[in-house]
């Protein structure tokens, strides 16, 4: 199996950079722009400019948090989004009861409601398995080859035409492995993501990729994994050029 192969932004970004990437990635074949949904910022609004400078690339958020995000609001802000192109990454936020009845309810309204397909953002075993069984797939994070590979295979044994994505943090710039770093310190910082990391037996900083000589090695790890593997671009200071340069870096990896 060789994954789909797509890149990740965070929604702080903006559209304007969130155009210019979406437009440069599909120029270099890859399969989808995700955009992570931040306090502040909004990943629809991100997709909806990366929508109109592209035609084929597919456009994904990782994820909506429902707990800020309701379904209502999230129909309406996706209301000018093409359907056929869009996948609405959903997950629990700081929902602390009933998060996995809230995710089930709000993927099964999405998918009503829509048209698009809907994937849930999950951690734990019931998070995984809800998602397998009441929406279009999962997108999971932080996670090794290996381990990754074990929970798609769960997953499909639940719903064989599940997809499963993987969030996988990128660095292709060694100026930009401090802020790797520090992406990786803060979210095995996380309490949830703390706990996940113990129970799976694995370290964050053995989740991630960083540059160099392992980069085409590593990518081609993931990709035998799952069915999509999402590069979340992890540049030095976040600016156009940065993130055009991660692209044109990992096409040239992902080439030969």
């Amino acid at each position: 199996m060789t994954a789909a192969l797509s890149i990740g932004i965070a929604a702080a970004a903006g559209p304007e950079l969130g155009a210019r990437v979406a437009a440069a990635a599909e120029a270099a074949g890859l399969h989808a722009l995700w955009v992570n949904d931040t306090p502040g910022h909004d990943a629809l609004e991100v997709l909806g400019a990366a929508a109109r400078a592209t035609e084929r690339l597919v456009l994904a958020t990782g994820v909506l948090p429902i707990d800020r995000r309701t379904p209502d609001d999230i129909v309406s802000a996706s209301a000018g989004l093409p359907a056929d192109r869009l996948v609405l990454g959903i997950g629990s936020g700081q929902l602390r009861t009933g998060a996995v009845g809230g995710v089930t309810d709000a993927a099964t309204a999405l998918r009503d409601r829509t048209g698009a397909r809907v994937v849930v953002g999950a951690l734990g075993p019931r998070m995984r398995r809800a998602g397998a069984e009441a929406s279009d797939g999962l997108l999971l994070s932080w996670l090794t080859p290996g381990v990754a590979a074990e929970q798609a295979a769960r997953a499909r044994g639940i719903t064989p035409e599940t997809h499963v994505a993987l969030y996988v943090r990128t660095a292709v710039d060694p100026a930009a492995v401090a802020v790797l770093e520090q992406e990786t310190a803060r979210y095995a910082g996380y309490p949830a993501y703390a706990a996940n990391f113990a129970r799976l037996d694995i370290d964050a900083a053995d989740t991630v990729i960083r540059p160099g000589g392992e980069l085409p090695d590593r990518i081609a790890a993931y990709r035998d994994s799952v069915d999509e593997v999402v590069l979340r671009a992890i540049t030095a200071s976040g600016t156009v050029d940065e993130h055009l340069r991660f692209i044109d870096t990992v096409a040239e990896a992902v080439a030969g």
